[in-house]
């Protein structure tokens, strides 16, 4: 994956907060709001784009802390610069490059995997807890269920499928997945199992 599906997941994203008219509306899977599920994707971005650049040592000797008065409509540029700062440095690095994540030592396509996670995945939070009707581009769905969930069997309904690999859906024929994590190491090292 590369920052071109980061901008567009970023831009359905954005499409979608464009439609909720009150950033103080709870997003109850998250127990917090919709301008404090943007400032988690936000800093989630910001953290993807200085662990790649930082490389395989974890740093983490500061927070990303959201201003109590922010409003939506300024949480959402923010985001849009977090969007398109990972975007340059996932495009910018090297395909050998690593960066540090609790889940593995990622490369560039895997910090973009994660980035388009976290926007379409906590963008369906809000949209789900605010009873909108949403979904990403069927092709950004599969791209980033291909890429982070390997394990995942191929479906028609990609957007389906990775509700269902992070717990938040359910396909037929298949258990629930009630713990999951995702593969953000290259391809190259996964060793065929699923570790949910």
């Amino acid at each position: 994956m590369t920052g071109d599906e980061l901008r567009a997941a970023g831009a359905a994203v954005q499409e979608l907060l464009a439609r909720v008219p009150d950033g103080s509306a709870a997003v109850p899977l998250l127990a917090t709001d919709v301008t404090g599920v943007a400032h988690h994707v936000t800093s989630c971005l910001t953290w993807y784009a200085q662990d790649l650049v930082a490389g395989p040592v974890e740093v983490s000797a500061f927070e990303l802390v959201r201003r109590h008065d922010a409003e939506l409509a300024e949480m959402r540029q923010q985001l849009h610069a977090a969007t398109e700062v990972l975007a340059r440095v996932v495009d910018a690095a090297d395909p050998a490059e690593r960066g540090a994540h609790s889940w593995g030592l990622a490369d560039p396509s895997g910090f973009a995997g994660m980035g388009c996670a976290e926007l379409l995945l906590h963008g369906w939070d809000v949209a789900d807890g605010r009873g909108l009707d949403w979904a990403p581009p069927p092709a950004l769905a599969d791209a980033t269920v291909t890429r982070l969930f390997p394990w995942v069997p191929p479906d028609p309904d990609p957007w389906a499928a990775l509700l269902w690999a992070t717990g938040r859906g359910e396909l037929p024929g298949r258990e629930p997945v009630t713990s999951w994590r995702w593969h953000c190491a290259p391809l190259s090292e996964w060793d065929g199992t699923s570790p949910s």
